[in-house]
């Protein structure tokens, strides 16, 4: 009967040790160890980082950065099969999604700034860029003192709209502040002379005016808006476990050399769907970064 006994309690305690494991998970692990799914927030005009291609299918630089964290995601939950779910965000939508839970990974082209991380945390650095403008030839706008009054378009719920309105007080300059609801639409504004110039991260101005019908029609500025700005791979905070997971992928993809090949993929070689290369081989700062993956989001800590 002892004996018995004993088989019966090292059953119990053999059942109950496997919930008690899969309890051991929180957040967002947990969710997609239940669920079998992980959903990525996609952006639809963010060229070369998230766009769309002529299948309406999402692609680009920090889509196959976000493909890799769910290859590292799978083989920490020992999963055989991951569902990848995509959802499409906005500058304005992208952390209120995340925060609510309705995506997980936001796979974009999203400053990593010390606000922000208030509200979400990121993973490793994948980019660096400025805030400049982009504006027609013809309109001999040359510094950002000469859109003094101007109508000027920036994208809603970006920083760079922040520092634009920021530089407009500042500088007492009356600049008419135009916000557009993404990138496509606020190039149109000056492709069509509704707007004199586009305030951007100047990576994505370069890969609008790449991806123009007269490139040779515009102009990038010199002046910047800001210091060099990290972009990284947005998820939700206060989730230590998830993030371990994402940095830990992030760091191995960069400092083990893929991380480089998937950069000259996008930035140095032609690009779906109309050929575009944009020719911005990586730069020392970033080759830096990538030896040595933060997530800081202090800009002079990227030298």
């Amino acid at each position: 009967m002892k004996r018995n006994a004993m088989i019966g309690y090292t059953l119990a305690a053999a059942l109950c040790a496997g919930p008690a494991m899969a309890q051991e998970l929180t957040g967002t692990l947990k969710n997609i160890k239940q669920t079998g799914a992980i959903t990525l927030g996609f952006r639809d005009s963010s060229i070369p980082f998230s766009y769309l291609d002529d299948n309406q299918k999402p692609i680009g630089y920090a889509m196959d950065i976000c493909y890799k964290i769910v290859d590292a995601v799978k083989k920490e939950l020992k999963l055989d099969k991951l569902e990848v779910k995509l959802n499409p965000v906005t500058s304005s939508t992208r952390i209120p999604l995340l925060a609510n839970g309705t995506i997980d990974l936001e796979c974009g082209s999203t400053t990593n700034n010390a606000e922000r991380q208030k509200q979400v945390a990121y993973t490793n650095t994948h980019f660096l860029t400025a805030s400049r403008y982009v504006t027609k030839k013809s309109s001999k706008i040359n510094s950002i003192d000469d859109l003094k009054g101007k109508p000027v378009v920036s994208t809603s719920g970006t920083t760079n709209i922040k520092q634009l309105t920021e530089a407009s007080a500042e500088r007492k300059l009356g600049i008419n502040i135009i916000p557009a609801k993404d990138h496509a639409e606020a190039f149109l504004m000056v492709e069509t002379d509704r707007a004199v110039a586009f305030v951007m991260d100047d990576i994505l101005l370069a890969s609008l005016v790449a991806g123009s019908k007269a490139p040779g029609d515009y102009v990038i500025s010199k002046d910047a808006f800001s210091k060099p700005e990290p972009y990284g791979i947005m998820l939700r905070k206060d989730d230590p476990a998830f993030k371990k997971v994402v940095d830990a992928a992030t760091a191995a993809l960069y400092m083990g050399g893929e991380g480089q090949k998937i950069y000259d993929k996008w930035f140095t070689q032609k690009i779906p769907p109309k050929g575009l290369n944009l020719n911005v081989p990586i730069d020392a700062k970033l080759k830096n970064e990538f030896a040595k993956p933060s997530d800081s989001a202090d800009p002079d800590s990227y030298k």
